[in-house]
């Protein structure tokens, strides 16, 4: 403060001063909220990677067993043709 100022000098100063701490602290925040919103969509984005992982390997699960049963139901059709012609089962090695 200079001995020449005016009143509204000093209180304009006192404004000026308050909104650059204002400022700095609306600043601060804004990248502390981002930062936790971006920590937030990376677990996020880390358990829909882990989720889909699982799926996967489930689908895998369930191919192999489709295809397990394909291989099972083949053999009964082939049985049961064979019953039914009066024919053994053929042996598969």
């Amino acid at each position: 403060m200079n001995p020449g100022d005016s009143a509204l000098d000093v209180a304009a100063k006192r404004l000026e001063t308050a909104l650059h701490v204002l400022e700095q602290r609306l600043s601060r925040r804004l990248k502390e909220a981002g930062a936790e919103v971006g920590g937030l969509f990376d677990q996020d984005r880390a358990n829909l990677a882990a989720e889909l992982d699982a799926a996967r390997a489930r689908e895998r699960e369930l191919e192999e067993a489709g295809a397990q049963a394909s291989v099972a139901l083949g053999r009964a059709i082939q049985e049961i043709r064979a019953a039914l012609n009066g024919q053994a089962p053929a042996q598969e090695g």
